[in-house]
């Protein structure tokens, strides 16, 4: 018996010495082809000069910007998003302890830094109120009163996926808050969760148009007819791109994304940098009515600011028009807005940032006497409570954000998402990817990050002697400068006096 055992250890030895012969060869054929088709490809000099080795140096690249984000970085030090901000946002959004010890990691003399000037006498609990809804479009057939100052920015289904969609739309109704359903068009995932919705028409008219790509009116009807799309939002520009259009590349773009936005599936869906009937203020007045007209709903477009003149000669020709031509709301996206893709040249260098771009947009309302009629939400790397509290204390009545819900539906900035292979299911539609994605968990996380946002919005209001997160003003914050000293947010952008023109009070009184 004992041999019978000898003989199958034996067998079993000579297998295994068998098997890794044939494994190191298989391993060394393998490399011996990486050597061929290294040394006789012309395109890398790398690979050419040192084959298979070269390899490492393209692997080492790809895997640095991971190795960076989670070994080496500090807390504060990533772009677009460190990982102070990107914690601050999981954590709110499960609902967890947000509190830190021992003190802030914020280098607080950095030139931008913005303090928040505490009251001796803070506001009590029992003293506060609760931010109070928000008319837009006075003037419509159906005004829209807003419920939260914090609501989510655009995203298209196709820029990002069904399950996200899902979470986003039924977490926005729990929340009570409006979801933008960006320029890809409206979906039955958008309408599921039965939330308040802003419908986008971007410069191609995803979802609105007709074959030859212009504005179809009887589909817009249609559109307004759904009671929970609420307003209605065209997009001149978004801030990670300015002066180019969407770029949705073919792999994302599914016979089902296809037929929502009324173009061929599996080819790039590429719109135009500009709506072709928009090329004056008086042409962007002219589109605004006319929808208004149809949908009986408000109006308003979305815009990265550069050249400024231009809102001057807006804000003109509405009270030569009359007021009621204004646009219900503009949508101020700073220049550090984000983007499932864009160009580096546009990303990085166009459009000026919103902490620039936010006050001249208001300030330009007041002088010419539209502050009151024409909303502001502010749009742009926008997602910790400090972000949000500064945008109401320049002025805006709402501030909205994408990437701060991407990092709630549990982004972990693997910066794919200008590809089909997002880890995270949120930005592809692989379906094997989307399936750890889960709609009904994540929409709670959607909900706990609105509510986290606005408590501690609130916190902030009331440490600074008011008694809700509206009544923030220029004076309750200040600025880090140069030489590292602050500033009252109110000395470095004095809100002026209202000064509009005496053409335009001809106009309203005649």
């Amino acid at each position: 018996m004992s041999g019978f055992y000898d003989h199958m250890l034996i067998r079993s030895l000579e297998l295994m010495s068998a098997l890794l012969i044939f494994v190191i060869g298989l391993f060394l054929l393998w490399i011996l082809i990486l050597f061929i088709l290294d040394v006789t490809q012309t395109r890398q000099a790398i690979r050419r000069n040192y084959p298979v080795i070269g390899r490492f140096r393209y692997l080492f690249e790809h895997l640095g910007k991971f190795f960076r984000q989670y070994f080496f970085a500090g807390d504060r030090e990533e772009l677009p998003f460190n990982r102070a901000q990107r914690t601050w946002v999981y954590r709110a959004a499960k609902d967890l302890d947000s509190t830190i010890p021992f003190g802030s990691t914020r280098n607080l003399l950095v030139p931008g830094t913005v303090y928040f000037v505490n009251c001796p006498f803070p506001t009590l609990d029992e003293d506060a109120t609760p931010a109070e809804p928000v008319v837009i479009g006075p003037h419509c057939e159906q005004p829209y009163a807003a419920p939260s100052f914090f609501n989510i920015s655009a995203m298209s289904f196709g820029a990002i996926s069904k399950p996200a969609v899902r979470a986003l739309s039924r977490g926005a109704r729990m929340a009570n808050c409006w979801l933008n359903t960006g320029e890809g068009g409206l979906s039955s995932y958008h309408l599921e969760g039965d939330c308040d919705l802003v419908f986008q028409i971007g410069t191609a008219k995803y979802g609105v148009r007709n074959e030859r790509g212009e504005l179809d009116e009887q589909r817009l009807r249609e559109i307004a007819a759904q009671p929970r799309v609420r307003m209605f939002e065209l997009k001149l520009s978004q801030g990670a791109k300015p002066g180019k259009g969407g770029i949705l590349p073919a792999a994302k773009v599914t016979p089902e994304i296809a037929a929502i936005r009324g173009i061929p599936a599996h080819q790039d869906s590429i719109s135009p940098n500009r709506h072709a009937e928009i090329n004056s203020v008086g042409d962007l007045l002219d589109m605004i009515e006319h929808i208004r007209l149809l949908t009986g709903k408000p109006v308003g477009f979305k815009t990265v600011i550069g050249f400024s003149g231009w809102l001057t000669d807006l804000f003109t020709e509405i009270h030569l028009r009359g007021i009621e031509s204004a646009p219900d709301f503009i949508t101020v996206d700073g220049a550090e807005g984000g983007t499932g893709a864009a160009p580096m040249s546009l990303a990085d260098n166009m459009g000026l940032p919103l902490r620039e771009a936010l006050p001249l947009v208001v300030d330009r309302l007041i002088e010419m006497d539209l502050r009151d009629r024409i909303r502001v939400i502010a749009s742009g790397k926008l997602i910790n409570p400090t972000d949000v509290a500064w945008a109401l204390c320049v002025g805006a009545d709402f501030v909205t954000s994408a990437r701060g819900f991407m990092f709630a539906l549990g982004c972990i900035q693997a910066l794919q998402c200008n590809r089909d292979t997002c880890p995270t299911g949120i930005t592809t539609h692989n379906p094997r990817l989307q399936k750890g994605l889960d709609p009904r968990l994540k929409s709670v996380r959607v909900r706990n990050y609105v509510h986290n946002v606005v408590h501690e919005v609130g916190v902030i209001a009331h440490s600074c002697g008011v008694a809700s997160p509206r009544m923030l003003r220029r004076q309750h914050a200040r600025i880090v400068v140069a030489d590292g000293t602050s500033v009252s947010l109110a000395d470095l952008h004095p809100e002026p006096v209202a000064t509009p023109p005496a053409r335009s009070r001809q106009a309203r009184t005649g």
